[in-house]
């Protein structure tokens, strides 16, 4: 979701973004927006451009999770679940859909804004219940302090067993995390090409992160 100060901002987006893409939502003026469109771009990726003219500041680019199919009607469960898990955590305004506003009863959010450390996102219910779901194309990258912090998110978010590999882990509602050490860069690529190998292939037989044997990997140290 893209913030846009001038109408002359969202109409130069939509026509870089619609070339060779997909037309979701018609550019043109909607009850929450004067100037607005929702498309997908050639990759694949999903944008909203909104005009947001005169309102407060807000976060020029904010991740927005659209809640489909089994997890449709779950997007507020959700949200109030992650402000419990993130200790710097805001939930902000949630707008309900009308009784016949949306296309499936299952969907009961229209939109909810909410952060997590600092970080604006906002999150809904799919209302016209199109057949999306989430999946591992997108992921949340949690940068952990220490191995105390990487197995409290890990025990929080994994919720499905066969997802987990290499420190990537899916939650209960379907939404990817990758819950990696904050100095992933130096343990990935620091000292010798032979250490880098070995702490190479030790990650990839992981599911969750574990610095102790990632460190010994890389100095070389066997278990056996």
């Amino acid at each position: 979701m893209v913030a846009c100060s001038t109408a002359g901002e969202v109409d130069k987006l939509w026509e870089a973004l619609s070339e060779g893409g997909t037309e979701l939502m018609a550019l043109g003026e909607y009850p929450f927006s004067k100037r607005y469109a929702w498309v997908q771009d050639r990759y694949g990726l999903s944008w909203q451009l909104m005009l947001t003219e005169g309102g407060p500041e807000v976060q020029k680019i904010t991740p927005c999770l659209l809640f489909s199919g089994d997890a449709c009607g779950k997007a507020e469960e959700a949200v109030k679940y992650y402000a419990e898990v993130f200790e710097n955590a805001e939930i902000g305004r949630i707008s309900r859909y009308g009784e016949g506003e949306a296309a499936t009863p299952k969907a009961k959010v229209k939109h909810a804004a909410f952060k997590l450390e600092g970080l604006a996102f906002a999150a809904m219910d799919n209302g016209q219940d199109a057949d999306y779901t989430f999946n591992e194309a997108f992921s949340l990258i949690i940068n952990c302090r220490d191995q105390q912090e990487i197995d409290y998110f890990w025990e929080k978010l994994s919720a499905v067993p066969e997802a987990e590999s290499c420190g990537w882990c899916k939650d209960q509602f379907g939404v990817s995390w990758q819950v990696l050490p904050s100095n992933w860069k130096e343990i990935s690529f620091g000292g010798s090409a032979e250490q880098q190998q070995r702490v190479n292939k030790a990650m990839l037989a992981m599911k969750k992160i574990d610095l102790e044997v990632l460190e010994k990997a890389r100095l070389g140290i066997s278990d056996r």
